[in-house]
């Protein structure tokens, strides 16, 4: 047998240890024979020293619902301390740009989202961040269509009755906005099917749900997390959900795109991103460890019961997502004249 001057047989290591009876390496060696080449550069790659999550949002909404999910398992994983850091502001901006400029060692992670690194890249006109440039990818770890909730007040029950409605009577209904997500959703079913409707603004989800609830408004999209107390009590309606598959909490409400609007599209996601020159290999580690930690049963199961389709992508499938949606937004934002910040 051929040896390299890295490698011993395991009669010598026997001997090397002057072990006559059977050799009480032989766990260690196999442990060692079994374990690839690749897991020693993943393991030199990865942090190697305490990492922070840095939740751009306020505790207990869906970014800080991923952070506190993933931290103990990539704790465990890394064998350092992964620390949630809420830094909430208007739309993640400071989370997010603390991120953009943190030392790129993998040490600092932006647990970001579709409005922090897509829409935001437009929704500004002098951003402190630029969400494509300043970030590398790690991996996309849910997405969620958005529920276009009603007042049962409301007449129409699907989209196609909800147009008819808003061409009857145009600028009678409202859009209850909490945030950019939800305008641009509301922006593209107005330029879309060229209908006439209000966006009154709140000072987020709760108080715009709340309004749908009372009818001060009579129409919102947004997370079915955020409305699955209303919709159950019978307080709103779902008229349908925006993205290209229906939502497996609401599996008899239609997509818009299949009940009325054809081509429509619009999925919340979650994902990690690291500052952008941090080395490949170290964001490559961390997306392996990372998707590996998404898909144990028991994290699968937690995001699902929270309303999440479970992604786990590669680096490189999440950049390109990342560049579509931008690009997708920087137009609904531009052509339906939203505000720009």
């Amino acid at each position: 047998m051929h040896r390299s001057t890295t490698l011993i047989t395991f009669e010598e290591a026997c001997k090397m240890f002057t072990l006559h009876k059977p050799c009480r390496l032989l766990p260690v060696l196999v442990g060692m024979a079994l374990c690839p080449a690749a897991s020693y550069g993943q393991a030199s790659a990865l942090p190697n020293k305490p990492v922070r999550f840095v939740v751009p949002f306020s505790a207990a909404g869906p970014n800080d619902l991923v952070g506190r999910i993933i931290a103990p398992k990539l704790s465990e994983a890394l064998g350092q301390n992964v620390i949630v850091d809420n830094r909430p502001s208007a739309n993640g901006v400071i989370g997010s740009e603390l991120v953009a400029h943190a030392a790129a060692d993998g040490s600092v992670l932006a647990v970001g989202n579709s409005g922090t690194h897509a829409i935001n890249a437009t929704l500004y006109k002098n951003p402190t961040y630029d969400p494509v440039r300043d970030f590398a990818p790690i991996s996309e770890i849910v997405s969620s269509s958005l529920v276009l909730v009603a007042n049962p007040k409301v007449q129409a029950n699907t989209i196609k009755e909800l147009i008819a409605e808003a061409m009857r009577a145009p600028g009678k209904l409202n859009i209850a906005i909490g945030g950019p997500a939800g305008e641009i959703a509301g922006n593209m079913i107005k330029l879309q099917a060229n209908i006439e409707l209000n966006n009154v603004p709140y000072k987020g989800g709760a108080p715009a749900a709340m309004a749908v609830a009372s009818n001060e408004s009579q129409l919102m999209p947004t997370l079915y997390s955020s409305v699955a107390a209303l919709l159950d009590s019978g307080k709103v309606k779902p008229i349908g959900v925006t993205g290209l598959r229906r939502d497996p909490q609401l599996p008899n409400v239609p997509t818009l795109a299949e009940s009325g609007l054809d081509g429509y599209q619009l999925e919340f996601w979650i994902g990690i991103f690291a500052p952008a020159k941090t080395p490949t290999a170290t964001v490559q580690a961390l997306s392996r460890e990372i998707a590996r930690i998404v898909n144990m049963p028991e994290v699968r199961e937690r995001f699902v019961t929270s309303g999440y389709e479970v992604v786990g992508s590669t680096p490189e499938q999440f950049a390109e997502r990342v560049r579509r949606d931008t690009g997708k937004y920087r137009k609904i934002i531009i052509e339906s004249g939203m505000q720009q910040l």
